[in-house]
């Protein structure tokens, strides 16, 4: 039996419309099967969606010596997943064909599901976000304001906390190393050493953030907490003394919005301190807390499985009790906490933990936040892909336009870190990258947060030097750990290469604090080290800041088109298009220079695949060296650096003779 069949879920041919539907869209697969046995082959689609199997016949038709199977469905009422594959009886034999995405195989047993998403039809993310950048910074270590017309620095006002009995040590010097071993004649390390940071002094360096271009800045945790992370909330309705106050945090939203740049705060909403106003097991608060029994207003907060001692915490950890987000008590209180911060200017949050929210409190959280701003976003901490992310209650519904507008893009930074690295190829990054696309609706994927660095990974110089990975150090070990040299200048390279990938994408870019300077430092809390003010990689800055005006200034960067292409195992491609033209962004991993022909390359898959020609003539914005048509090759050919990167913008309407003046303009 010679039979041979082709479907791939990422071309318009045999998918369309590409990627998720929303409810009630219409769409048409196709198989194409050829070979000595094609025309006696009958293919059925088996398609799982809403709990039941429905089998489609096919419509079939020829195309040349081929025959091909069509098959129109529509998408449910209701957002949900989709799954189907093909199944194909030639002479009574069952083979079966599928993937879980692109290109799928013929096998003997059923394969992997192609996956549809559906989501509601009025389902949309704030432009501001999408087209924005964002910078993400732990309050205590980037920057720690210059003056005080109270004549109290951040480091005096710590006085609040031990006031309350707590542990503090003060870091009066700004580059002296973080705490990481616990204090003398303790057993456990505690994370309450303090550089004073706060957010006057986020204030003071508006100009330095505007000058990358940001238009967001994610502020993890401010509120009152015993820790210097403050993830384990005190009380959410007051600003960390250590930072500020309530009028400092206006005065950082107002002058913010100057600079084109909103707020977006860290929402610790799966539990709160055992040291707290809720809980206060310490007794350090007037308040009546959980802990003292079932008086207290918010005993219904908590899960006691033997009052008072045993119960449920996060992760284990009884300084952190976690809160039952199906109390309506507790709900009615955090849509109060997102009332009263939405007057100070902050409607944009980043759910911390979203994975142990449940779906009903995310779906609370967001109709309350669009009634307080209709532009107000809503991300998720989701470290794996949203769109069929399972829980103990099933699966979950982040991405169906009604919790989430999207979330932290932990999968694009593993991606990029592994290519940069060898473990994978650059065919492998296009799966991967061209894969999320399919799954997420349009909305949420062109809103999620592009990282390469968080509080929560080791910082991305640190592991594109090929440092060890989590857990294979120990946190002495991490404290002595040092890249060499020309492994830090090999890391720097990939870096660069990376962030130009970054800022290609069509999603917002997120810088995590000091990444730009060339910071380093291994897992929590060596990654939380302070911000080196004097001490940056001038190198580095230079070339975020120039990511960051093209960013703004080529449409076709922030809401053009996207499709990418592996030109080879070591060379991967970003294809941007928009009214003014396009830009092909190449990075390469080796340490040799790659020659590309553009031309020959088809950025063949995607929704935006054809939509986006190539142009005669380019210009390279790094270097604002002109490419133009090579007669003989019929196309544009370029010389790609070792482990670098090339970003070339081709313009309708510039002149060989003005492009690189105008780009230098910009820039």
């Amino acid at each position: 039996m010679e039979l041979f069949a082709y479907h791939n879920s990422r071309e318009k041919y045999y998918r369309l419309p590409q990627g998720a539907l929303c409810c009630r869209e219409k769409a048409v697969l196709r198989i194409k099967l050829w070979g000595a046995d094609a025309h006696s082959a009958s293919v059925t689609a088996r398609l799982w969606c809403d709990s039941l199997e429905v089998r489609i016949e096919s419509r079939r038709f020829s195309d040349g010596f081929d025959v091909v199977h069509e098959f129109e469905i529509t998408a449910p009422d209701t957002p949900q997943l989709i799954w189907y594959f093909f199944i194909i009886d030639i002479y009574g034999e069952k083979l079966f064909y599928g993937a879980r995405t692109g290109v799928g195989k013929l096998t003997n047993t059923p394969p992997e599901d192609y996956q549809i998403t559906v989501y509601r039809e009025d389902f949309e993310t704030p432009k501001w976000f999408r087209e924005g950048a964002v910078y993400q910074i732990f309050p205590d270590r980037f920057s720690r304001s210059q003056h005080e017309r109270s004549g109290k620095s951040a480091l005096d006002r710590l006085s609040y906390h031990e006031e309350h009995g707590r542990k503090v040590v003060r870091h009066t010097e700004w580059s002296e190393p973080a705490l990481y071993k616990p204090l003398k004649g303790e057993r456990h390390y505690s994370p309450c050493d303090f550089f004073g940071g706060d957010l006057r002094g986020i204030r003071e360096k508006l100009p330095y953030l505007a000058s990358l271009g940001i238009t967001c800045i994610y502020l993890n945790p401010i509120f009152e907490a015993a820790s210097n992370h403050r993830y384990d909330t005190a009380d959410y309705l007051r600003v960390d003394p250590v930072l500020g106050d309530e009028n400092e945090l206006k005065k950082l939203c107002s002058e913010a919005e100057k600079h084109g740049i909103r707020m977006m705060l860290d929402g610790v909403f799966s539990h709160t301190g055992d040291d707290s106003v809720y809980f206060n097991r310490y007794g350090r608060y007037d308040s009546v807390g959980a802990y003292s029994g079932k008086a207290s207003p918010y005993f219904d907060w908590y899960h006691f499985d033997r009052f008072p001692s045993k119960y449920r915490c996060w992760w284990g950890f009884k300084s952190l009790p976690e809160v039952a987000e199906d109390s309506q008590s507790y709900r009615d209180f955090i849509c109060k906490v997102l009332e009263k911060w939405a007057k100070c200017g902050v409607t944009s949050w980043r759910l911390d933990v979203a994975d142990e929210l449940p779906d009903s409190f995310i779906e609370m959280l967001r109709a309350k936040l669009k009634s307080l701003d209709e532009s107000g976003v809503l991300l998720g901490e989701v470290w794996e892909d949203a769109s069929n992310k399972l829980w103990d209650k099933g699966l979950r519904h982040y991405v169906y336009g009604s919790e989430l507008d999207s979330v932290m893009n932990y999968p694009f930074r593993d991606a990029v870190v592994d290519f940069m690295l060898y473990r994978i190829d650059a065919h492998e990054l296009q799966q991967i990258l061209a894969g999320q696309r399919e799954r997420y609706p349009e909305p949420f994927y062109r809103a999620c947060m592009n990282i390469l660095g968080s509080h929560d990974s080791e910082r991305i110089l640190s592991a594109l030097s090929g440092a060890p990975g989590r857990g294979e150090l120990s946190r002495e070990q991490q404290a002595k750990f040092a890249s060499t040299a020309e492994e830090l200048e090999c890391g720097k390279k990939r870096l660069l290469t990376a962030a130009a990938l970054l800022y290609s994408m069509p999603q917002p870019p997120c810088i995590y604090y000091g990444d730009e300077a060339g910071m380093t430092g291994l897992f929590d809390p060596f990654n939380r080290e302070t911000y080196p003010w004097g001490r940056e990689d001038a190198d580095l800055v230079e070339r975020y800041r120039i990511l960051g005006k093209l960013r703004h200034i080529k449409g076709a960067l922030n809401h053009g088109g996207a499709a990418f292409a592996a030109l080879s195992k070591d060379v991967f491609a970003v294809l941007r298009g928009g009214e003014d033209g396009t830009v092909i962004t190449l990075i390469n991993r080796s340490n040799e220079i790659k020659t590309i022909c553009l031309h020959e390359y088809d950025f063949y898959e995607g929704p935006d695949a054809g939509e986006m020609p190539f142009a005669e003539r380019y210009v390279e914005l790094f270097s604002c060296k002109l490419y133009s048509m090579n007669l003989e090759t019929e196309g544009i050919v370029v010389s790609v650096p070792p482990l670098g990167a090339l970003m070339l913008m081709g313009r309708k309407r510039a002149s060989e003779e003005n492009a690189a003046e105008q780009v230098l303009e910009q820039v």
